[in-house]
C-alpha cells in the first residue's frame, strides 16, 4: 500500500511539471512582427510594448514611415509575447488604431486598415487637390552637403520627419526621396551643413522629376 501511494504521488508530480511546462513556454518566444498598412494613410509612427506596461515607450519606426500598403518588419526582444500595439496616422498627434492583448508570438503579420482609427473625418482631407506620386530625386549642384531634408503636405502645420534619415547628399550626388502616392502638392525645405537652408511651398511635385539645390 505505501509503494503503491508512492508511485501515485510520483505520478501526480509529474503530470504537474508536465502541465506547467507547457504553460510557461507558451507566453514567451519571439514577439517580433510584420507591420502590415493596408489603410489610405501613411502610417508616421508605430508603438508595441508589452500589456503590462503602463507607456507605449519609443516610436519603433524611428525615422522611417510605413505609406500605405507597405509592410515594415518590427523587431522586438525575445521573451514576453502578449502585447499592445499602437500605429499613429499621418502627422503626429494624428488619428491612431491600436490592437490590445495580442499575442504576437502567434503573429506574423499584423494588419492595420485604419478603420479603427480616430480623426473620422479628417481621413478625407490628403484628397483634396492634385493626386499622383510626389517622389522626387534630389540633384545637389552646390558647393554644400545636404545634411536634412523636408517634404510635407502644404496643409501639414510641421515638417515632419527627415527623409534622408541617417544619409546626406554631397556636392554633385543624386538622391531619390520616395513619398507616398496621394496628395501633390508639398512644402520642402533643405538643411546644409553650415546649418543655412533652402525653402519652397506649395509645390506640386508630381509635376517634377528632379529638384536641383540650390533652389533659385
Amino acid at each position: 500500500m505505501f509503494l503503491r501511494r508512492l508511485a501515485t504521488a510520483a505520478a501526480a508530480a509529474m503530470l504537474a511539471f508536465g502541465g506547467v511546462a507547457p504553460l510557461a513556454q507558451a507566453q514567451t518566444g519571439d514577439p517580433s512582427f510584420n507591420l502590415v498598412n493596408r489603410s489610405g494613410r501613411v502610417i508616421y509612427e508605430a508603438y508595441a510594448s508589452p500589456a503590462t506596461d503602463n507607456n507605449w515607450g519609443p516610436d519603433r519606426l524611428g525615422q522611417n514611415v510605413v505609406p500605405a500598403g507597405r509592410n515594415f518588419v518590427i523587431r522586438l526582444p525575445p521573451g514576453e509575447c502578449i502585447y499592445d500595439v499602437r500605429v499613429v496616422y499621418e502627422r503626429s498627434g494624428g488619428p491612431a488604431e491600436e490592437r490590445r492583448n495580442i499575442n504576437l508570438c502567434n503573429v506574423r503579420d499584423l494588419v492595420f486598415d485604419g478603420r479603427g482609427a480616430g480623426g473620422g473625418q479628417q481621413q478625407a482631407a490628403p484628397q483634396q487637390g492634385p493626386q499622383g506620386n510626389p517622389s522626387f530625386n534630389l540633384v545637389n549642384q552646390g558647393q554644400r552637403t545636404v545634411m536634412q531634408v523636408y517634404a510635407s503636405l502644404t496643409t501639414d502645420n510641421n515638417w515632419g520627419p527627415d527623409r534622408l534619415g541617417a544619409d546626406t547628399v554631397a556636392p554633385g550626388a543624386i538622391y531619390p526621396v520616395r513619398l507616398p502616392e496621394g496628395s501633390c502638392m508639398y512644402d520642402v525645405r533643405f538643411v546644409y551643413d553650415n546649418g543655412q537652408a533652402d525653402e519652397r511651398r506649395n509645390v506640386n511635385l508630381c509635376e517634377v522629376i528632379n529638384v536641383t539645390l540650390p533652389l533659385r
